[in-house]
Formats: structure tokens, C-alpha cells, sequence
């Protein structure tokens, strides 16, 4: 078999090494352009995990990078003058070019063929020569342009400015630097090589590039390979503090912007991507050389353990891809709180580092805990001072601490949300819903709130949604909070809201859809006259009569939650319903004061909000739900939901339950882990209004990171909470915690600990003579020094 390799760094030679060991007899050439001594990039980090998978695959390579490896366990975070480290992370780094020439000499040694100072021949015309081509030409790569139409490439060039340094001062850690400057706050990302060098990556957002007078400097035209030299001593100027008299060295260093690479395909006929031709992951997480070196392991395994080509090709897209999807989804996490960092910067120390570990939600709380039990104890010890209601900070984890949400005390962080029961029967909740609010509420949780109710008859999402706008429908519902009230002290809400658009439909079918009702049905209303989808009938649009009236059936029906024992009222200005199409610029199309920009846009919900709040006693807490990304092109913006935010907080909203999309039928969601998060985040940390997270959030971990971070005040359980209803006096039990924040209904109390496993009762013997001693969780980088001549 005859392969080309298109690329000589380290995911191509790699690649040609692994290749090579398994068929001796295949003929292998690789091209690269550069010298063999060129290189761009200063150190390169490895996992313990890729460690581990080269000295399985060559140990002569893993032996030769092994013994030249900068180690260390800690990261520190210098921010406000302070320096906080968190050990217990495991790094292993060298030197890029040191890492070449050992994949340089392992690639002479087994007889692959390197054309150093060699372009390579077009894609197109080596397919046609040669077996298998590999395009590893990085992340301008021509060969994908080539075929850009079937590999479908995708390129994010992000917002941020970067310039890729070493310095000769030794750091002994992983090393973030968050100063703030008079333009804005910079940030660095550096970390040990060699016993000689640090790898030191300066980032800053545009605006503040700007400011710090950067501009002028990269308006510059320079040559191929030249450094912004005007740049880097500005830079040194700037962290001087932090360089503590050393030197930045470039290499080809001027400004740039990262651009996150993704492709819907890798392969096309007999052609494959790997490294940054296939996909790019921000450096702000590790190392483009580790995932490039993954690919090359996947790739020539693939290759061995399939019969042609074309198989082994989708073999190794299939088992790839997933892999760096995860990667890349925490990788687009980090990157955006870096360029986003100056939002935290009004945190503490103690919880800003922790913020800063947590970001990409790979490490958490349980983990850091792991990892570090005296960082984590440290970052607890705060948390709860800061969070205590009456003087007294009492020991739990982050998400069993109180919180005061406006005029109540909720004994936990943890909300179970309005969830859709579709068993009422003309707008009276019923047995099943009494039945799952008292479940819920026994579960643990501190605040359980009804679902999609609606304030009038033709306000109904389905003919199972409950309302509350008759009588009846009042006294069902004080017989369901009477009762829980009997068993249990947890709060309890109700979500108000008028489907809008989305109303007169059927309950869910087999396939969880909800179709319109057509003649069955009941008239519909919007901002403007636009429907759902194609299935859908078109709604009228609102006059000012009709708001009038609606804004009378909010308040009616907020009193009639009153007077039924609510202590929580949620108003549903999100997901597609009527005040959400008042919001989103989407399905607003109004020419009159109601529409156009934001401040028309929501007028009518603050209309709304100010008569409820007029109603709704000051002692019970008032919620907004919003959706706070529509997930499609011309949605609402960032900014507008800031500033959205602001009003409703100003209009008595004690908080804002912070969901995302399902206002317009052709979204296109990113899902994912806690996925909706950073919407809370934006806004608890712009607005400073309490919030609530919501939206794949599933285990304790994730919510006690989320608390302690910052990113939100409470956190919304929903799924899990089906699937578990006592998910939190669980959470509380596999926590050890046995407080007053997770109280166990007494006839359940027996059941409180957690039960015994398979084979709990087996007590292993010993079987090591001496114990294997602890790694220290601290370890820094401190090379021996040189010695001096004399």
C-alpha cells in the first residue's frame, strides 16, 4: 500500500511512525514544507491519558519524550494581587521542536520517507497516485479547501486577540494571569517546557486590544515569519510584574484570533483529515498536538484492523469525532469565559479561581475536591460564610445552603421547574397532579413549582394544561397545597403563562409531538399574524383590547394563586408563548409602540409584570422565565436580554429562571451538559439579578459547581427529578449530609442512608507488602540549575 502524508508535524510523523511499525512493507512518504529544524510554537502538554496511549503503541517514542519531560501538579491563579494554587492536575510538557526530533529520528529508524523543504503535490493529484492520502497541513489546510465540499468545513474565528510568546522565566505551574489594567483586563496562559523556558500565550478582547493601543502596532505589514517586536515589548511593559525582569521570546509571533475548525465529514474517497485540518480545540484546555496525536493512533489502528481502505476510514471518523466533539464543546466553553473573563472580574479571589478551573465543566467540584481537598475546603469555607442567613454559616455543600428569594427563605438551592403534566381536565388539575407536586415536594427540593398554566380558557397549550381562571380550577388547587402543606414545608409555585401561538394543540402523541387542533380548537393570539409552522393556524394579532384583557387575566389569576397558597408566582415569558413572541424580533413584526426595538418589544411584559406585582404580596417571591437565545439568525441578542433583564428586575422580578429557545419552530439548539448555563451566567453577573439555571443539569456535582462558581443563585433539576423524585434527599445522602436543608419525611427516615451495594459485605484482604506511597498533591516544576563553569 502506498500513503501519502501531507505535513510533517508531529499528528503526520506520528502517524507515519504508528503506520510503518504495523506494515513494514507499505511505502509511506510524508511532505513538508519547512526544514526539519523550523518550527512555529514553543512547549507542547500532554495528558496522563495520551501518555499512556504512546507507550502502548511505541514505547521507543514514549521512553525518548519521557525522559525530557517539564512535570509538575499545580495551577496557579494570579489575579488581585494574589496567587492561588490547586494542585492534584498532572501535566507533563517539552519542548515542540524537541518533540519533532524525536519524530523525526523515530520515522529515519523505521524507513518512512521525509521530503523536508517539499511542497506537497496537489491533494487531487496524490489521490490519484497513491492508496491512502492523509492531510495533516494544519488549520489553513489546502487540502480541505480543496474538497471544502465534502468535508464541509466550518470556521469560528473567535473575538479575542492572541500572541503566541515563550519567556526564558520558569514558571513552576500551570500558570493563569488575570490582570487588570486601565484598558481591560489581559490574560496569560503559561506553563514550563524545559529546565530553560515557559510558554507564555497572551490573550485580551478586542475592545481592550484596542485601547491598549495594539491596533496601530498590527496595522502593520509584515513579512513572512516576522514578529511584531512593537507588540511584544508592549506586552512586557504590561506584565512586567509577572515576567519579574525576564524576556519575551517570539517566534513568528504577531497578533491573531483563534478559529475553532469543524467539519462535518473527515474523509472523502481515499482522503482523510487529521489534527488541524480535521479540527481545532482552544488552547485554553491543552494541547492541538495531543488531539492530533490521538487522531494518528486512531488512524493507523483503524487502518490495521480493517480490510480496505474506505472501512477503516469510517471506523476512524466514527471513533474520533465523538471524541473530540466532547473535547471541543469543553474547549468552546473555556474559550468563552476567557473572552468573557472581564464579567467575573468583580468576584473574590478564592471564588474567581474556582470559577476559572471549573469553566469548561471537564473539572468540578467533586473533582477539584479530589484533586485538592484544601483548595476546594478553602473555596467552601468562603461560600458559606458569604451565603449565611442570620449570622451563621452552617457546614454543607454549596447547594444545601439557604437562600433568600425576595421575601422568602428556601431552605436549598435546588427547584424542581414547571413541568408539563398534560392531565387536567378543562383547565382543574387533578389527582395525578396533586400526586406528583406532593412527590416532588417530599422530595427534598427547595422550591417545586406547577406547570404551564394558563390565565384564560383560550390561553391553554392543550386541553390537559391546568389554568386558573374559574373557581374551580382555585379550589383544586388549594386542596393540592393544602395537602403538602400537611406533609411538608416546601415552597411551592405556579407558572402563569398564555400559550399564545403555540396554543390549541393536542397532547403529546406516541412520537411527543403536539399537533394544532384544527375545527377542535381555539382562536389564537401574537404580537403579529404569524404562525407556528406550516401545520399551524395563523394567530390574530393583539389589539390594545386584547392586551388590556390580558394583562386583567395575568393579575386575576395572580390572585386566585394567592388565595390558592402559592408562595412562588412564575410568569412564562419565555418558550414561544405569548409574551415570549412579544420579545423575540423573530415573531414580533409590530409597527406600533409594541414592537420594533427592545423597549417595544417589552412593553406589554413589563406592562404585565408591574400589575402583578401590584397583587402579589411582597412576603411571596415573584419569578420571570424568558428564553434567553432563540437559537436562530436575527434572534434576540445578548444585549438585549442584559438589558431585558435590568427592566424586569427594576419591574419587581425577585429572580429569573434563565431558559433558552423554543420560541421559533426552525431553532437549532446546541445541546448538551448544563448547556443553557452560561445564559444564567451572563445575566447574574452583568445584572446582579438572582437567577436560575436550568436545562441539563442532572447530577449534585454539576449544581454544587454551578452554585459555587457563581454562575447562578439556584439551580432547576428537571428531568432527573422525573426520573428521581427524591433525586435530592439521594444527592444529600451520597454527600453524607444529614442537615436541615435535606429533611427526610419521617416515614421515610429508615430509608435515608444510602443502601448497600453488591458485595459491600466482601472486606478485601491486603496484597502489597508496602503500600505505594501517595503522589504529593502538590508538585511544582523546579528544575536543578545549570551548573557554572569555572
Amino acid at each position: 500500500m502506498r500513503v501519502a502524508v501531507i505535513g510533517g508535524g508531529p499528528g503526520g510523523l506520528y502517524f507515519a511512525a504508528l503506520a510503518k511499525q504495523l506494515s513494514p512493507h507499505w511505502e509511506i512518504t510524508v511532505w513538508e514544507r519547512n526544514a526539519a529544524d523550523d518550527t512555529f510554537g514553543f512547549g507542547v502538554v500532554f495528558s496522563d491519558e495520551t501518555l499512556d496511549g504512546i507507550a502502548q503503541a511505541d514505547p521507543a517514542i514514549h521512553e525518548a519524550v519521557s525522559a525530557e519531560f517539564a512535570r509538575w501538579s499545580d495551577i496557579d491563579v494570579r489575579y488581585q494581587g494574589q496567587a492561588l494554587t490547586s494542585g492534584g492536575h498532572g501535566f507533563a510538557a517539552l519542548g515542540r521542536k524537541r518533540l519533532l526530533r524525536i519524530l523525526q529520528d523515530r520515522c529515519a529508524a523505521l524507513g518512512v520517507d521525509v521530503r523536508y523543504r517539499t511542497q506537497a503535490p496537489p491533494a487531487a493529484e496524490l489521490a490519484g497516485a497513491y492508496d491512502l492520502v492523509v492531510a495533516s497541513d494544519g488549520v489553513r489546510s489546502q487540502t480541505r479547501a480543496a474538497y471544502a465540499d465534502a468535508f464541509g468545513p466550518d470556521l469560528d474565528e473567535r473575538h479575542c486577540r492572541y500572541m503566541w510568546l515563550a519567556t526564558d522565566k520558569v514558571f513552576e505551574a500551570f500558570t493563569f494571569i488575570v490582570a487588570e489594567r486601565d484598558f481591560g483586563t489581559v490574560q496569560v496562559h503559561a506553563y514550563p517546557f524545559d529546565d530553560t523556558r515557559s510558554t507564555f500565550i497572551v490573550e485580551i478582547d478586542e475592545e481592550s486590544w484596542r485601547r491598549a493601543g495594539f491596533e496601530a502596532f498590527a496595522a502593520r505589514d509584515l513579512p513572512p515569519g516576522a514578529n511584531d517586536e512593537a507588540s511584544i515589548r508592549l506586552c512586557e511593559e504590561i506584565l512586567a510584574d509577572h515576567l519579574d525582569g525576564h524576556r519575551l521570546i517570539p517566534n513568528g509571533s504577531r497578533w491573531i484570533r483563534f478559529t475553532t475548525v469543524r467539519n462535518s465529514s473527515w474523509r472523502h474517497e481515499n482522503v482523510v483529515l487529521l489534527g488541524d485540518a480535521a479540527h481545532t480545540a482552544h488552547f485554553s484546555i491543552g494541547s492541538g498536538t495531543k488531539l492530533a496525536m490521538e487522531d494518528a493512533l486512531a488512524l493507523a489502528a483503524c487502518l490495521h484492523e480493517h480490510p480496505d481502505v474506505p472501512a477503516a476510514l469510517a471506523a476512524y471518523e466514527a471513533e474520533r469525532k465523538p471524541v473530540v466533539e466532547s473535547t471541543q464543546r469543553a474547549a468552546q466553553a473555556s474559550l468563552e469565559w476567557f473572552e468573557n473573563v472581564g464579567r467575573y472580574t468583580g468576584q473574590e479571589p478564592l471564588q474567581f479561581a474556582f470559577n476559572l478551573l471549573t469553566r469548561s465543566r471537564r473539572v468540578t467540584y467533586d473533582n477539584l475536591r479530589v484533586r485538592d481537598a484544601a483548595f476546594t475546603g478553602a473555596v467552601d469555607a468562603w461560600h458559606a460564610d458569604r451565603t449565611a442567613i442570620g449570622g451563621q454559616a452552617v457546614p454543607a455543600p454549596p447547594m444545601f445552603r439557604p437562600f433568600q428569594l425576595g421575601g422568602l427563605r428556601l431552605r436549598n438551592r435546588v427547584v424542581v421547574p414547571p413541568t408539563a403534566l398534560y392531565s387536567a381536565q378543562n383547565g382543574v388539575p387533578g389527582d395525578f397532579d396533586l400526586v406528583h407536586l406532593s412527590t416532588q415536594a417530599l422530595g427534598g427540593s427547595g422550591l417545586v413549582i406547577a406547570g404551564m398554566t394558563a390565565v384564560s380558557a383560550d390561553g391553554r397549550a392543550t386541553p390537559g394544561c391546568p389554568g386558573l381562571y374559574t373557581d374551580e380550577q382555585e379550589a383544586a388547587w388549594r386542596r393540592i397545597t393544602d395537602f403538602v402543606r400537611g406533609q411538608t414545608d416546601t415552597c411551592l409555585g405556579v407558572q402563569l403563562t398564555h400559550a399564545g401561538r403555540r396554543a390549541a394543540t393536542s397532547t403529546p402523541r406516541s412520537d411527543g409531538r403536539c399537533v394544532p387542533l384544527g375545527d377542535n380548537g381555539w382562536p389564537l393570539l401574537a404580537p403579529s399574524a404569524l404562525a407556528w409552522d406550516a401545520e399551524s393556524a395563523t394567530p390574530r394579532e393583539a389589539t390594545r383590547a386584547d392586551m388590556d384583557a390580558l394583562t386583567e387575566d395575568f393579575t386575576a389569576a395572580a390572585r386566585r394563586a394567592d388565595r390558592a397558597g402559592f408562595d412562588v408566582l412564575e410568569l412564562q415569558y419565555g418558550h414561544g408563548h405569548l409574551m415570549s413572541s412579544f420579545l423575540s424580533p423573530l415573531t414580533n413584526r409590530r409597527t406600533d409602540s409594541y414592537g420594533g426595538s427592545l423597549a417595544g418589544r417589552m412593553r406589554l411584559p413589563l406592562e404585565v409584570l408591574e400589575a402583578v406585582r401590584a397583587v402579589w404580596p411582597f412576603g411571596k417571591a415573584l419569578i420571570v422565565r424568558i428564553s434567553a437565545a432563540d437559537w436562530a439568525e436575527g434572534g434576540i441578542s445578548e444585549s438585549d436580554v442584559v438589558e431585558l433583564c435590568r427592566a424586569l428586575g427594576e419591574a419587581g422580578a425577585d429572580a429569573v429562571d434563565v431558559s433558552t429557545g423554543e420560541v421559533v419552530a426552525h431553532e437549532r439548539p446546541r445541546y448538551g451538559r448544563s448547556y443553557q448555563t452560561p445564559y444564567a451566567d451572563l445575566i447574574r453577573n452583568a445584572v446582579g439579578v438572582p437567577v436560575i439555571a436550568v436545562g441539563a443539569l442532572s447530577t449534585y456535582d454539576d449544581v454544587n459547581s454551578v452554585i459555587l462558581a457563581g454562575r447562578a443563585d439556584l439551580c432547576a433539576v428537571g428531568r432527573a427529578q422525573l426520573h428521581d423524585p427524591l433525586w435530592t434527599l439521594h444527592a444529600a445522602a451520597a454527600q453524607d449530609y444529614t442537615g436541615p436543608a435535606a429533611p427526610w419525611p419521617v416515614s421515610w427516615r429508615a430509608g435515608s442512608g444510602r443502601p448497600p451495594g453488591a458485595r459491600t459485605d466482601r472486606i478485601p484482604p491486603r496484597l502489597q507488602l508496602l503500600r505505594d506511597t501517595p503522589a504529593p498533591v502538590h508538585q511544582r516544576w523546579l528544575p536543578e540549575p545549570a551548573a557554572t563553569a569555572v
